[in-house]
């Protein structure tokens, strides 16, 4: 294996979602400088969601007119628009029109639906464009994947985006008859103060436009790099249905290193009837197993509960709420690192770690829920309870999403294909799902950062 191939596949995963995992954590700064104020992560959702265009688009292609499409093309012009979108975000992502009377954010708006079509584009066009490299790198792109959430977190943190200070509040002033002066009067309460960040939302943004050149210059890379054209294999192998016998006779060569072996059950011999779904390892029911799993967790991790996360952990303070984002989204790419050492294809043990991540996901919801009086609020136990279920919530089902993606990649580009288009399917269905709870009804209630007043 490459070192440099590495690399490489490692930084064009994180052109994956780099951008709009950008605009999330963005978000404190940004909102107190456009009319949209605070709503502003609701049009974000459905934006998000209009932007699966693009996947469907992609995925009935393959369905209709299969092997019509090849996937670089396509890489090319949507990281190529992901360059452009950041860096005019920068320039304008202040700038409002008045429509209807009001003023709105109207190119921040098409700028991050843009951006919201790139990233979803890239669940079906990145990972079957893997399918040309060895398997090995595969696991290395997801790490990178996982990465395009945890950079930005990283500049946004030192960014100062979204710290806070607690400062004694001043509620009423009581003016004296017999003095020139006023007498203020505290009312004990601390107050929320937002820190000023140390550099600003148009740096960030330009920030985001280089990463999307990294991703764009290792893509190049990918396909005409001397010693990466050694880690490829046939391009016949990779001509989706036109060649058929030529990529099953690659994918059964391949099959024979070690690693790439499917875990195999020892009720093997005991199957009655094969699913036409690849190569056929998996029987019918296996395959729609492995499906549900993977449009679950996708669901789970991408939207249920990254929009109840405020509220899981502000109660606890402003530090259990930075710390649970920050060390969730370094446990992605960890768990991609476990994946790539040990990996475990075992259906069973799919099914046990994901009921496992969706017993720490169920903690999480039960405490927002709870919100702004969740379990153990007034101890540093219930801090670190907080931060440890939200860390091995995102760790184990990132390791079923990386399972999921290597099982599948050994099934064919097809299953690539599709892998990625119920990646965006299962996240679409989570977050609308939540967006009429969170945004319409108001289900959930935000805790403070400097005053909790809960029953001991």
């Amino acid at each position: 294996m490459s070192l440099l191939t590495h690399v490489l596949a490692c930084l064009f995963g994180m052109g994956s979602w780099v951008a709009i995992n950008g605009m999330w954590v963005e978000l404190p700064l940004v909102v107190t400088e456009i009319p949209e104020g605070w709503y502003l992560p609701s049009y974000l959702t459905v934006l998000i969601q209009m932007a699966n265009i693009g996947p469907l688009f992609i995925t009935l292609m393959h369905r209709f007119r299969p092997g019509v499409l090849d996937e670089r093309p396509v890489i090319y012009c949507i990281v190529g628009l992901g360059i452009v979108a950041t860096f005019l975000l920068a320039f304008f992502w202040r700038q409002t029109m008045t429509i209807g009377g009001s003023l709105h954010s109207v190119p921040l708006l098409v700028l991050t639906f843009l951006l919201s079509v790139v990233d979803c584009t890239s669940s079906v066009t990145f990972l079957p464009f893997m399918m040309r490299l060895r398997p090995q790198y595969l696991t290395t792109y997801f790490v990178g994947e996982g990465l395009s959430g945890l950079v930005p977190a990283l500049v946004a943190l030192t960014q100062g985006v979204g710290l806070v200070h607690c400062q004694n509040a001043t509620l009423a002033v009581v003016a004296n008859q017999t003095a020139d002066n006023a007498t203020m009067v505290g009312s004990g309460e601390l107050q929320a103060i937002y820190q000023p960040a140390r550099f600003s939302a148009q740096v960030f943004f330009v920030f985001l436009s280089v990463m999307m050149v990294v991703s764009l210059v290792a893509f190049i890379l990918l396909n005409h790099h001397p010693s990466v054209a050694r880690e490829r294999k046939n391009d016949l192998y990779f001509s989706g249905d036109l060649a058929p016998g030529k990529r099953e006779q690659g994918l059964s060569l391949h099959a024979q290193t070690p690693e790439q072996k499917p875990m195999i059950s020892h009720l093997e011999s005991k199957r009655e009837a094969k699913s036409s779904f690849g190569k056929g390892t998996y029987s019918n029911l296996e395959v729609v197993f492995i499906f549900v799993v993977l449009a679950w967790v996708n669901a789970l991790t991408n939207a249920i509960l990254p929009s109840v996360q405020s509220y899981s952990c502000l109660p606890y303070g402003n530090k259990a709420y930075h710390l649970s984002a920050t060390m969730a989204a370094v446990a992605n790419p960890v768990a991609c690192f476990i994946a790539m050492f040990l990996p475990i294809r075992s259906l069973f043990f799919m099914g046990f770690l994901t009921m496992f991540g969706t017993g720490f996901g169920a903690y999480n919801m039960a405490m927002a829920a709870l919100s702004p009086c969740p379990l153990l609020v007034h101890s540093a136990s219930g801090t670190a309870v907080i931060v440890l279920a939200w860390i091995l919530f995102v760790l184990s089902l990132s390791y079923v999403k990386v399972t999921i993606g290597v099982i599948l990649r050994d099934e064919g580009y097809s299953a690539l294909v599709w892998c990625g288009a119920v990646v965006q399917l299962g996240s679409m269905l989570g977050a609308v799902s939540m967006f009429p709870l969170v945004s319409v009804y108001g289900l959930f209630r935000s805790g403070d950062a400097c005053n909790t007043k809960c029953p001991i």
